[in-house]
């Protein structure tokens, strides 16, 4: 009989619905202090995350929606780095001020499994410093040692939908795929994960509600409170109203 053993988590739009009025605000504020007159609406912004990575959706921006722009700096690639340095920068103020709250029921059920004794991951597409301001400013900067495994950014060469990033976090935590439940919220995330062969539960958000996670194991809004109910939009949530251990163990 297979026993759960570990959960990974996806950052972006799971543990804190941080896309729209966190990371597009910041590109904002970084193109605007570089001086660029560009602008990402949020329903630009909604098509830009089909594409993985700060670094890699300015690049994706830049061949096809501002096929004109001119960069100030003959070498791309370290300009763009050096944009999103800035955008980073932006990011990280942004938590600090407390801007970017988790979404319903992450704190509560990481507490849960913690005292329960299941082991944390982490597998991202986004930087390290992002994960660790993210973490630092919403759970507190010991939650940094509730993971054992902190896959992010750069770490692997391919990013999401390529299962790279959990067969990173997989390996560094010596346990199969079938022992562990990922956490996502997008294609991408849902494409990387099952690549992974990792059973999955997805919270949408408003940018993702529309994607298709027919490969996810659970599809919800969110992870839901005792008070507050989860709406499933897709499989089977064994009569539970919240995500807590005793569904993770019945899903796995």
């Amino acid at each position: 009989m297979t026993t759960l053993q570990a959960l990974i988590f996806d950052v972006d739009g799971t543990l804190a619905d941080t896309e729209r009025d966190g990371h597009r605000v910041a590109f904002n504020m970084a193109f605007a202090e570089s001086g660029l007159d560009w602008e990402w609406s949020e329903a630009l912004y909604g098509k830009l995350l089909a594409v993985t990575g700060g670094k890699e959706r300015i690049r994706h921006y830049l061949d096809n929606y501002n096929t004109d722009a001119t960069l100030p700096s003959d070498d791309e690639a370290d300009y763009i780095a050096e944009l999103h340095k800035t955008k980073t920068k932006h990011y990280t103020q942004l938590l600090e001020q407390g801007a970017i709250p988790l979404r319903t029921g992450v704190r509560r059920l990481l507490d849960e499994v913690r005292q329960a004794g299941l082991r944390l991951a982490i597998a991202t597409t986004t930087t390290p410093v992002n994960v660790e301001a993210l973490l630092t400013h919403t759970l507190g900067a010991e939650s940094m040692d509730w993971f054992e495994v902190i896959a992010a950014g750069d770490i692997v060469p391919a990013k999401k939908p390529a299962p790279d990033i959990y067969d990173y976090a997989l390996e560094k935590m010596g346990l199969p795929a079938d022992q562990c439940l990922a956490f996502e919220d997008s294609l991408n995330g849902i494409l990387s994960s099952s690549a992974a062969n990792l059973k999955t539960i997805v919270t949408v958000n408003g940018y993702t509600k529309e994607d298709d996670f027919s490969q996810a194991t659970l599809v919800l809004d969110n992870l839901g409170e005792p008070d507050k109910a989860f709406n499933v939009l897709a499989g089977d949530a064994a009569g539970a109203s919240f995500v807590n251990v005793e569904l993770l163990k019945t899903l796995i």
